[in-house]
């Protein structure tokens, strides 16, 4: 009779059952197998909180698999993960097999280890316990407020806020620290500063950099040199200064190693060594954590990978010390072992840190076994896991102050690594760490009372940068510091934000979308305290405490209920126009930053008299005009003045006056084919006929478009000239493809720089001279007074008179052929009838042409041609060719 033990993974069972042997069956729940369903009443207030769960199709498949094969068994061994989520999973495996009535007579235990290795299994099945119950009530009242908040907010957003997609407990706060991030980024003003260096040299003709520090006797802050002035003053100082070393400072000191990995700092540091984002980080431990197959048996390489403990078991660390010392030997061994406490708020410390399961699995071993990522994440955990029990680097640290007796001070600063340490195998990368570490270089020989030369010195201007924006693994690490959120749950609050499209990466930079920043602003200005960062933080400070039996789930939901319920009832009756007043005060800085010019960034720029701000329609949020509807003007809810002004006008019009002469109205408006200028509007008696229109060139601003602008695109083609020796008129104007000078039969497109409204005769014959190279007008053609020009082809130079083309020959250059020259040819080729499906024959060279002239004639009359295509049919036999090759003429 064998017993059953329930696992998450189906992987994770295969292992389990190698290490259990027969008298045990190890079946897979394939994680949750229930939860609660996503519409409203699943979780009730009203009843004392009662929650309603519902398994899907696959979660009630595999618990009929496990309530079958428990026939006959006596005890049931729930194993799943050993955190909040896998106690979970355990309760509701037992939940839903007591509804099937599955456990008669059948003993439910559970069991929990941190790595998936025998020894560390057979010692958990040796010692079994009953379920967690303050672990589930700490599970259902944080599923409860999850469930509560997103299904009560997020209707909210919906009717208040349209286009938003949904709220959440925690992903609400964390995208507020990316748009306040964003916020104080855009308010930040930069600020001038300057440094003196001077290159100075020992007597014995060494050479080190040094900085100044005291100017005039008096200690330079950062912004004491604000402007050039003042440090081209201090750089002439400098340079006329004599200087002696006056003292020399030197200092041991030690660096202790980094503790080892929980969920947080490995998420945070393969961000930033190996470019992975959170999510593909968790998938890869847990892959690790389940084990690969090392000689014939599946072993879990690491421990698990949701913790927030920095401790490791005493076997674990007299081990790792045992390698260390194998590997580098004694001296990298401090005389006790390390010990670490958590910094972080709110730390549970259940678990252990994570840590290879055995340290005699060297990476160089195991990483044939693994994919590339897999081998690389393993590298690093451990590594981090070894490296904490190391023994600190030691460096020699120097300071050399040198002084000229007139109130100049230059420092110089150094170390040297005396003794590696852990820095031998493993160094901790930091967030937006500089670049430029000058206690990293290394000094001469220096004594005190050493004259110095000055060989150089430079004055270098520097400006005060903003906040940074946060990347991964920042974000996880402040959210970490403010006790938001727990280890399983930052890479799918990550994940959620850039699924709902509320922020977007950038150079593995969170940056804020408009939509975010919406959610953002109505959040923080109707439910202020549940986006509140200490306010998520008490609250999971009190999940906590349930979970360690200290307070009663219910209590904290009836607490949390009442004041909630009341938050959201006082939206109700609250206005569209409350709720994009406040938006609009929230945002305007945003989407209206201040103009260089000083010009209001909210005057509208179609009426002139309205003010343009945010508003809100069917489907979503946009700029209008507040004298809308005489006023249409509308545009995409972006920046203003942002890189992409062609969006502008997606949803209106913008009027830029009246037409001067007619009275018509000039507006701006958008096509299929991108931005126009139109004057008039269609008359609707007459169909055929169409207002006149124009559109924009490239690199005109929307925006910025006067009506002037608009009546001389209106005006093209315009006259720009007439050329200074042939007299021909060169004009200006818009066509297929895009802006041009035309003389005769000569287009020259515009370069990006030339406006087409302005240029002028000089630029506009320098274009067509340098087409003239290709191009040569003729004259015109004396039967219709068209044009005719002569031009570099492919194949060679040839005449073109309308739609038709001639050759001309070889040796003539394209500065000789003349007019008649040109018409003879032209009137050779325009002679020629082209069958039908004989396309390209109009392109090929005049003489071939002529002479294939005459049968193309004949082959289009019936009879003629039916001979002609009778010898034709031999062709394809050898012998009859070359029989008719032989006969005489």
């Amino acid at each position: 009779m064998t017993d059953i033990v329930v696992v998450e993974s189906p992987s994770k069972a295969k292992t389990i059952n190698k290490y259990l042997g027969d008298s045990y069956k190890v079946l897979a729940s394939f994680g949750h197998v229930r939860d609660l369903p996503p519409k409203d009443g699943s979780v009730r207030p009203d009843e004392d909180f009662a929650m309603s769960w519902e398994a899907d199709e696959r979660g009630n498949k595999h618990m009929g698999e496990i309530a079958r094969a428990l026939k006959g068994a006596k005890t049931l061994y729930l194993a799943t993960d050993p955190d909040r989520e896998g106690e979970a999973i355990s309760w509701h495996v037992r939940a839903m097999l007591e509804d099937k009535n599955a456990l008669k007579g059948v003993n439910v235990l559970r069991v929990t280890f941190n790595e998936i290795t025998k020894s560390a299994v057979k010692t958990a099945m040796a010692h079994p316990r009953e379920l967690d119950q303050p672990l589930i009530e700490a599970y259902m009242a944080r599923r409860a407020l999850d469930y509560l908040v997103g299904f009560t907010l997020s209707p909210v957003l919906w009717r208040k806020l349209p286009g938003s997609k949904s709220a959440g407990r925690v992903q609400s706060v964390s995208l507020r620290l990316i748009c306040e991030r964003e916020a104080e980024i855009e308010v930040f003003k930069s600020r001038e500063y300057w440094t003196i260096e001077a290159g100075m040299v020992t007597p014995a003709g060494a050479p080190f950099p040094a900085r100044l520090t005291h100017y005039q006797g008096k200690k330079l802050e950062q912004f004491d040199l604000g402007g050039e002035a003042k440090a081209l003053a201090a750089k002439e100082a400098v340079k006329s200064g004599s200087f002696t070393v006056a003292q020399v400072d030197k200092k041991r000191t030690k660096r202790n190693p980094p503790p080892p990995f929980i969920t947080s700092t490995l998420q945070q540091e393969a961000s930033r060594k190996l470019g992975f984002s959170s999510q593909q980080t968790m998938r890869l431990a847990q892959q690790l954590y389940e084990g690969i197959d090392i000689g014939g048996e599946t072993v879990g390489l690491i421990t698990y990978m949701r913790t927030d403990g920095v401790q490791l078991a005493k076997e674990a660390v007299t081990a790792i010390r045992a390698q260390i010392k194998s590997d580098f030997g004694p001296d990298y061994i401090p005389v006790a072992p390390r010990e670490y406490i958590s910094k972080a708020k709110n730390a549970q410390e259940a678990h252990e840190a994570i840590r290879p399961t055995d340290i005699g699995l060297k990476p160089e071993r195991v990483g044939r076994m693994l994919s590339s990522e897999q081998a690389r994440l393993y590298e690093l955990i451990y590594k981090r896991a070894t490296a904490c029990q190391m023994s600190a680097a030691e460096l020699d640290q120097t300071a050399v102050d040198m002084t000229d007796g007139k109130g100049q001070t230059l420092r110089a600063t150094g170390s040297v690594l005396a003794f590696d340490g852990f820095l031998k195998l493993y160094h901790e990368d930091q967030d937006d760490a500089s670049s430029d570490d000058e206690d990293s270089r290394l000094l001469p020989p220096i004594g005190k009372g050493d004259p110095l030369k000055t060989a150089k010195v430079d004055a270098t201007q520097h400006f005060t940068q903003p906040p940074p924006r946060y990347s991964e693994a920042s974000l996880v690490k402040k959210m970490e510091e403010l006790g938001i959120g727990r280890p399983s749950t930052y890479a799918s609050i990550l994940t959620v934000l850039r699924d709902r499209n509320y922020v977007r990466l950038e150079a593995r930079r969170f940056i804020p979308e408009d939509r975010g920043r919406l959610v953002t602003a109505f959040l923080t200005s109707f439910f202020s305290r549940y986006v509140d960062t200490g306010f998520t933080a008490a609250l999971e400070e009190q999940l906590d405490e349930i979970a360690e039996g200290k307070m009663r789930w219910r209590d904290v939901l009836r607490a949390f209920w009442d004041d909630f319920s009341a938050a959201v009832a006082q939206t109700k009756d609250l206005k569209i126009s409350d709720v994009i007043d406040a938006l609009d005060a929230d945002l305007g800085p945003h989407f209206f930053p201040p103009r260089e010019d000083g010009t209001d960034p909210r005057s509208c720029p179609a009426c002139g008299t309205g003010r343009i701000g945010l508003k809100l329609g069917r489907f979503g949020s946009f700029i209008g005009c507040s004298n809308y509807p005489t006023c249409q003007y509308t545009r995409k809810l972006a920046i203003d003045g942002g890189d992409n002004p062609d969006e502008s006008l997606k949803d209106g019009m913008r009027l830029l006056g009246k037409h001067p002469g007619t009275g018509e109205d000039i507006t701006l408006k958008r096509g299929p084919y991108g931005l126009y200028v139109q004057q008039g509007e269609p008359d609707p008696a007459d169909k055929k006929a169409k207002p006149k229109r124009s559109s924009l060139t490239k690199g005109m601003d929307p925006e910025a478009l006067a009506l002037d602008d608009a009546l001389g695109l209106l005006s093209l083609p315009r006259l720009v000239g007439l050329h200074p020796e042939s007299g021909q008129k060169i004009e200006a104007g818009v066509g297929r493809f895009g802006p041009y000078v035309k003389m005769g039969a000569i287009f020259a497109s515009l370069d990006r720089d030339d406006d087409v409204l302005h240029i002028g005769l000089n630029r506009a014959m320098d274009l067509i001279g340098k087409k003239q190279d290709s191009i040569r007008s003729l004259g015109d053609h004396p039967k219709d007074g068209a044009p005719v020009v002569a031009r570099k082809g492919r194949f060679g130079p040839y005449a073109q008179w309308g739609n038709v083309v001639a050759n001309l020959p070889r040796d003539v250059e394209l500065a000789d052929v003349t007019l008649d020259q040109a018409v003879a040819l032209l009137a050779e080729k325009g002679k020629v009838i082209v069958p039908k499906g004989k396309k390209g024959a109009a392109k090929k060279p005049a003489a071939k042409a002529k002479a294939k002239a005459e049968p193309a004639v004949k082959t289009a009359k019936p009879k003629p041609a039916a001979k002609a295509k009778t010898p034709a049919k031999p062709k394809a036999k050898p012998a009859a060719k070359a029989a008719k090759a032989k006969a005489p003429a």
